[in-house]
């Protein structure tokens, strides 16, 4: 006996082709393939989960499964905030439009029902569907309902289609929403005011990076998108603000990498009268009431695609504090300090650091054995307090060692998550630290901030959280990527 070979799968223009047939055959017969209004009483998720039997309800989503069954058939609503199974049967909606259902409405297409709650022999929460409403036709079919996107190229160019199809994805952005919502009230909480000050600037400002360039042809002046919003909330301090915050947007003309996106989020504060032990006991305690609402605990496990587990952070306080030369001097020997620069790179490739040279200033080398071996290797929470004043211009020089700044920079995960200062206010130690930080190039010194400390600036103490970074740490993402909804992506070649 021969074996029906079987029949080949359709190309997607095929697919493409029958759906816009389906179109047609829906318009033809006066059905608002593209509807309107629907008003809808519940949410499918919402209503599953604070589910109740007898319910009128009218519900609107994206069929995503069908299930016929000869004269009824049971299909999933759904959205952002979960599916419901919904039970169509012809003899309560008529031939026609359980027909006009079966055939002509397809998986991705959405719609809106009107029924009643019910639960079903199997013990399913579900709609009794009475009537349906066509809202929108899908002319592309959704990915494959078992593996979704599974190309991470479609994964971030077109994550629409992720959500759709990822329980995970979905989840990690829901999350982040309402994390960077409970920031800002942990902030309100604590009499922070949120404010917002300008994304282009004459002079970018506030860190050392690679500005984006813009034209403002009104003023015909180069402008740069902000590289930090720091030195206009400082401005905010001269003017009588004591508490104040903002949660948005920067811009860094560098490299893209599983922890940098050029575009991304950052959370800066600033507290007058503080200084940064009191900055880095918020985040300490900003950080872990995340964990605790949003993760179940303190110990945040990362886990792979099978599930296992790759690594744990315990945030359990009191978080390690420890100076950054302690620090450097046990990862590459307690003499490092008074080694000479080639000695210094000699040892520093024996230990596996290797983008390291000799025309670098000293503070280089030991940053990048800083960064190399210890803050890729910490993984539980670790604040590196007191580190050279060659690295944070913007800091309070330390009282009993000038050499260093009173900092902190919060290590978790391997890497940065939030560094924070005691905020320098000297205008002239100010202007000289700008200076030798622009070298020649005098046009990066921002007089105009340099004029707003001059009519005094009270001590504060301020901090910078990546947020990004952070939902990182939190939801066990490995990439920026994951948890940015629209990473930067080069564009697609036609």
């Amino acid at each position: 006996m021969q074996n029906t070979p079987a029949a080949p799968e359709p190309t997607e223009s095929e697919l493409l082709q029958v759906r816009r047939h389906k179109l047609d055959e829906l318009q033809k017969r006066g059905v608002a393939a593209f509807g309107g209004k629907f008003e809808v009483s519940h949410d499918p998720g919402a209503l599953k989960a604070d589910f109740a039997e007898g319910l009128d309800v009218r519900v609107a989503g994206r069929i995503l499964s069908r299930r016929v069954m000869g004269k009824a058939t049971f299909f999933d609503l759904g959205d952002i905030s979960g599916r419901i199974q919904c039970y169509l049967s012809k003899s309560d909606v008529g031939d026609e439009a359980y027909a006009l259902f079966n055939d002509l409405v397809d998986i991705g297409d959405f719609a809106g029902v009107t029924g009643q709650t019910f639960i079903t022999k199997k013990g399913e929460r579900s709609i009794h569907v009475k009537q349906l409403t066509p809202l929108s036709k899908a002319l592309r079919p959704l990915p494959d309902k078992w593996h979704g996107v599974t190309d991470r190229e479609i994964k971030y160019r077109q994550r629409y289609l992720d959500l759709i199809s990822n329980d995970r994805s979905r989840e990690v952005f829901v999350t982040r929403s309402r994390m960077v919502a409970e920031i800002r009230n942990y902030l309100h909480n604590r009499s922070f005011l949120e404010v917002e000050t300008p994304m282009m600037q004459d002079v970018p400002g506030g860190a050392a990076a690679r500005p984006f360039e813009t034209h403002f042809n009104a003023l015909d002046q180069k402008m740069f998108l902000r590289i930090a919003p720091e030195l206009y909330l400082k401005r905010l301090l001269v003017g009588g603000f004591n508490r104040v915050f903002e949660l948005n947007r920067n811009f860094r003309n560098e490299g893209v990498s599983r922890r940098h996106n050029p575009e991304f989020t950052m959370l800066e504060a600033y507290w007058a009268y503080a200084d940064f032990e009191q900055m880095a006991d918020l985040v300490e305690g900003m950080i872990c009431h995340l964990a605790e609402k949003f993760c179940g605990g303190l110990v945040i496990e990362h886990k792979d695609e099978e599930g296992n587990v790759t690594r744990t952070i315990d945030l359990t306080r009191p978080w390690r504090r420890a100076p950054y030369r302690e620090l450097v001097k046990g990862a590459a020997g307690e003499d490092w300090f008074t080694l000479s620069k080639a000695a210094k790179v000699e040892r520093a490739q024996s230990l596996g650091v290797q983008e390291i040279h000799l025309n670098e200033e000293h503070y280089e080398l030991d940053q990048k054995v800083f960064e190399k071996l210890v803050e890729e290797k910490s993984f539980n929470p670790l604040f590196v307090t007191h580190c050279p004043k060659e690295l944070v211009p913007l800091a309070k020089q330390n009282p009993g060692d000038p050499s260093v700044v009173d900092v902190y920079e919060l290590v978790i995960n391997g890497q940065e998550i939030s560094p924070g200062y005691s905020e320098l206010n000297d205008p002239v130690v100010q202007r000289e630290r700008l200076e030798h930080q622009a070298g020649e190039e005098t046009q990066k010194i921002d007089e105009e901030f340099l004029l707003a400390l001059e009519h005094g600036m009270p001590p504060a103490g301020g901090i910078g959280v990546g947020i990004d970074r952070l939902i990182m740490m939190l939801t066990g993402a490995e990439s920026i990527r994951d948890v940015v909804l629209f990473p930067q992506l080069k564009r697609k070649e036609a």
